[in-house]
Parts: C-alpha cells; structure tokens; sequence
C-alpha cells in the first residue's frame, strides 16, 4: 500500500494546451511520457465499492495493464490524501486474489464486480523539481464513458513524489496565474459513477458538511466541487461569509472574491465563471492563507 498525494485542477476546454505550454517553459521542468490511458473501473451491482468510498479500476497503458484500488481518503490543504494499492496484472480482467491483501476484500462480494465505466484520456507528464520538491504534474485530455454517454475530461493534476507537500499549492497558485482554472474536489471515478447514475445526491449540507474537522474554506470548497458535478447553482448556506471574504482579502483577492460570489449569489450557475481566472485564484489563494496562518508565517 501507498499513499498519494495530489492537488486536481479542472480546466475549461481548450485551455490544456495552454497549461501545458506554460508548464514546459518553466526552468525547474522537464517533459516526461505521453501516453493514452485506457481505464475501466468496477464495482457491484449495488455500488458495493462506491458505498465503501473507494474505486477499483484496471488501467491499460500501451501493453501494460495494472490494476488499482484507491480509498476517497481525505482533503488537506486543496491536497487529496489517499491510501492506494497497485499491481501489474497479465490483461484487462479484474485479478479478484489481489483484493484479497485489502482491507476492502472481505467487505464485498467479488464475484459480482462488472464493468461500471471507463476513462480514457491522453496524458502528457511534465516533472516539477524546483529544490524543495519533486512533483509530477500530469495533463489529462480525454472522457469520461457510461451507460451510452460521454463528458469532457480536461485536468491538471500535480502529484508530490518527494519533499515539501506544500509545494503542491504553490505549483498550483502559479498555474493560476495563467490560465482559468478550477480546483476540484471531485474525483475521475466520482465523475464516473455519477455519469452512471450510481452516485447518491447529496443536499447543500451535505455538501458543505458538518463536521467540526472542517473548516468553512474546506466546506466552500466542497460546496462549489458539489455544484460543478451536479451543474447547478451554488447555495451558500451555513457558511461565514464574512470570514471567508476576509481570508480572501488577506491573500489579495478581495475584489475577485466579492465578484464572483455576487454573481454566484445572484443565481448564476459555477458553469458561467468557470472560464474565469478569478473562481481558481480566489480557491488557491484562501488555502494558501490558511496555510501560512497554521504555519505562523
């Protein structure tokens, strides 16, 4: 078992190329892989794996197939943290033994485990080595396939191999710097399973959660993830406003921050400010003055 640690960024089509080109001109990169990834994910007919908030997909890269179970994990710091098993397997067919070394093999019935849906992007790697860290940046362009349809697949996902996981979120605030982009609390699979119908719908508190962990940057966050998936209009209730609007000040995005939540609050779908560069840097911005108040800086 692993653990991974990674900060997604959802792009607008057609600002891939983009990122990338900015990516690749910087002095701390070096152009990694390209590859097509081919993945098809499993689950049981009652969505035994999803309930269980973990996914198991079987990846094909060229002749190379490798299959992976992953748990939701957790949010830190605009960072997913996730436990991971992974192992090459011989073909496309679920080796059901290996789910036998998880915590989760004992909680299904494997034999019922089906094809659900598959994504199938073109990923091009760029390695991140700025000194402090080294981190792989991955840009994703493909779909996401289920029950006959398909939505557009458009992430750059940066992912600490080594060093100060803090530099995830400075990667990720200069990015935004330069192109629109969105940070993402929802997963490919998650985008999956809710493409097939076999994602439950959760309420505005559900989605801005309750727990006493989070904070109220954690709970707007997932608020705008929540909308995003499901394309509707953001709601904002239970959440300090004021207090968020003063951490945006505090990281410099005060005006940004007030225009588009008066557009949100207005009845304006996420859809609509999607492409705008402020929606990105107002998410980083709040993270990253959380961090340095925790951190005392």
């Amino acid at each position: 078992m692993a653990e991974e640690l990674e900060i997604k960024l959802s792009l607008e089509a057609g600002v891939n190329e983009q990122a990338l080109g900015w990516l690749l001109v910087q002095p701390e990169a070096e152009k990694g892989s390209k590859k097509s990834l081919v993945n098809c994910y499993y689950d049981t007919p009652t969505a035994g794996l999803n309930h269980q908030q973990a996914a198991l997909r079987v990846r094909q890269a060229g002749d190379r197939y490798i299959q992976t179970l992953k748990t939701r994990g957790e949010f830190v710091d605009g960072a997913h943290r996730r436990d991971e098993w992974e192992w090459p397997v011989p073909g496309p067919e679920l080796s059901l033994a290996l789910l036998a070394e998880t915590p989760l093999g004992e909680h299904i019935d494997t034999a019922q485990l089906a094809p659900v849906f598959e994504t199938n992007f073109t990923r091009q790697v760029v390695m991140l080595d700025d000194g402090e860290a080294v981190i792989e940046c991955a840009v994703d362009n493909g779909v996401i396939i289920a029950c006959g349809q398909e939505k557009p697949l458009h992430e750059v996902e940066f992912e600490l191999v080594s060093g100060d996981a803090s530099r995830l979120l400075v990667w990720a605030e200069k990015l935004a710097r330069q192109c629109p982009v969105f940070l993402n609390l929802v997963s490919k699979a998650e985008q999956g399973y809710h493409l097939a119908g076999l994602h439950p719908g959760m309420t505005d508190e559900e989605a801005g959660g309750h727990d006493s962990a989070k904070d109220d940057i954690d709970r707007f966050l997932q608020k705008l993830s929540r909308a995003w998936l499901e394309q509707r209009n953001v709601s904002f209730n239970g959440l300090d406003m004021p207090k968020l609007e003063a951490g945006a000040e505090a990281c410099g995005q005060g005006q940004a921050f007030r225009s588009v939540i008066k557009e949100l609050s207005a009845g304006q779908p996420l859809q609509a400010v999607l492409g705008r560069p402020e929606l990105g840097q107002c998410q980083l911005g709040l993270l990253s003055n959380r961090v340095r108040e925790l951190s005392g800086a």
